[in-house]
This record gives C-alpha cells, sequence and structure tokens, in this order.
C-alpha cells in the first residue's frame, strides 16, 4: 500500500505524521528541536517541491510512506488523487491522510513565516513550538491509520 500524509506545504505536519509512522520520532514524548530538524524535509521545503509527492520510506508492514505538500487543495486533493488511482485500478493501494486537522495557530504562523516569508530564524523556533504542542493530536491520527492498515494486512 502507498501511504500519502499531506497538509498545506508538506514541511510540518505530513512531515511529523510520517516520521512517527515510521518509527523515526518516539510517540510517547514530544521530539526535541533538535529531532525535529533531523528528520527528513521538516521545515526544509520550497515553492518546488509543492504537488511533489515525496518517498520518506518503508513501514514494518511494507507500506511505502510518502509526504505531500499541496498548498490549499484541502481534501480536494485525495479526492483527486483517489480519482486517478480509481481510473488506474490501484484504489484500494492508496490511503491518503490529511494532516492539516491536527496543527494548531502556532505550527500555522511559525510555518509561513519561516516557509513562505523565508524567514527561517524567527519562524522556525516557532513551527517547532507549534510541533511539539499539537504532536499527541499527530500521534493520534497515526495510529488510528497504522490500526487500519494493520486490519488490512
Amino acid at each position: 500500500m502507498k501511504i500519502i500524509y499531506h497538509c498545506f506545504g508538506g514541511a510540518h505536519s505530513s512531515v511529523v505524521a510520517a516520521s512517527i509512522h515510521l518509527g523515526l520520532l518516539q510517540k510517547h514524548r514530544p521530539p526535541t528541536a533538535e529531532e525535529l530538524m533531523s528528520i527528513p524535509y521538516y521545515d526544509k521545503t520550497n515553492n518546488n517541491h509543492f504537488g511533489t509527492i515525496r518517498f520518506m520510506g518503508i513501514d514494518e508492514y511494507g507500506n511505502d510512506i510518502y509526504v505531500l505538500g499541496k498548498k490549499s487543495l484541502g481534501d480536494r486533493f485525495s479526492n483527486i488523487l483517489m480519482g486517478i488511482a480509481e481510473i488506474l485500478g490501484v484504489k484500494n493501494n492508496i490511503l491518503t491522510i490529511n494532516t492539516m486537522n491536527n496543527i494548531n495557530v502556532i505550527m500555522k504562523i511559525g510555518g509561513f513565516m519561516s516557509r513562505r516569508l523565508g524567514w527561517v530564524s524567527i519562524g522556525r523556533p516557532i513551527v517547532i513550538k507549534g510541533t511539539q504542542s499539537s504532536f499527541f493530536d499527530i500521534v493520534r491520527v497515526v495510529d488510528q491509520i497504522k490500526l487500519k492498515v494493520m486490519t488490512k494486512v
């Protein structure tokens, strides 16, 4: 199965969710700033990455895990992708997860400042604080997805 976590920029909540899914981040405590900065793509995307599905790794069940920044498409991205998957006959092999419902205003402000405005030195500490604050909400989403995937195996 192909599992795609997506968010506005593909730099924060989707990357954290994919990293939790893959075991790159521990689930029992919020990550440190250093741990967040060590995961692939965290607060490192630019405009060229929007719309690009990026591979993060393979989970313990053999599923490919991806992240995507889809700007303001919201859940329409999932609808588009699932429509294409249905046309190609692979709808049962793709799972898309919108992680935008699990972020807070601090993440939005910090992410906007760091990625959109390029004010990394100001925005990055803010988005890290926001990520740490939303961490257990993202963990719950990943746990639900892993349970869903595990029941299909």
